[in-house]
């Protein structure tokens, strides 16, 4: 990684206020952030994860061992929708099976993506085979990172529109 999507990276972290995760991405998390509280860099990261709620999309019924976790039940997308009204900031980091079911539902206001210059092949697809059409914004300049990274803004902009090229 870079410094400048580090520091993009980390802007974001920094004005988050709750974070939604799914399942597996939980697990990882769960494993590995509440040993990582000390210290600049990642214990930065543990700290704030560590003091914001952090909401769990699973079919299931995981134990939640992470202090300050909640399963958001069986309609996750409407539990989203509900935070919306509770929270300023809510992030969604990795889970893309439950981001695919926000993409759907138009329930985000902002999809950063992140391009980096790695091909490896196969992988899992933000907008797989059947994704619900949509049209974004684009909400600010590209960056473009000293290591060939792409960091993009969009927000949700409506319907499919279509058209000729030039309209």
């Amino acid at each position: 990684m870079g410094e400048i999507e580090g520091r993009e990276i980390a802007r974001g972290i920094d004005e988050m206020d709750a974070l939604v995760l799914g399942r597996r991405t939980y697990d990882i998390f769960a494993a590995y952030w509440p040993d990582h509280v000390e210290g600049d860099g990642a214990g930065r990261i543990g700290r704030k994860f560590a003091a914001i709620p952090k909401y769990v999309a699973s079919r299931g019924a995981p134990a939640l061992a992470w202090e300050g976790s909640t399963l958001l039940g069986d309609d996750a997308v409407a539990g989203v929708i509900a935070l919306r009204a509770v929270h300023e900031s809510i992030h969604v980091i990795g889970s893309v099976d439950f981001v695919q079911s926000l993409l759907a539902a138009e329930a985000f206001d902002e999809l950063r993506l992140y391009t980096y210059p790695v091909v490896i092949g196969r992988g899992k697809r933000v907008f797989p085979e059947g994704a619900s059409p949509a049209t974004l914004t684009l909400l600010g300049d590209p960056i473009v990172s000293e290591k060939g990274a792409v960091l993009l803004r969009y927000a949700p902009a409506g319907p499919l529109r279509t058209g000729e090229m030039g309209d």
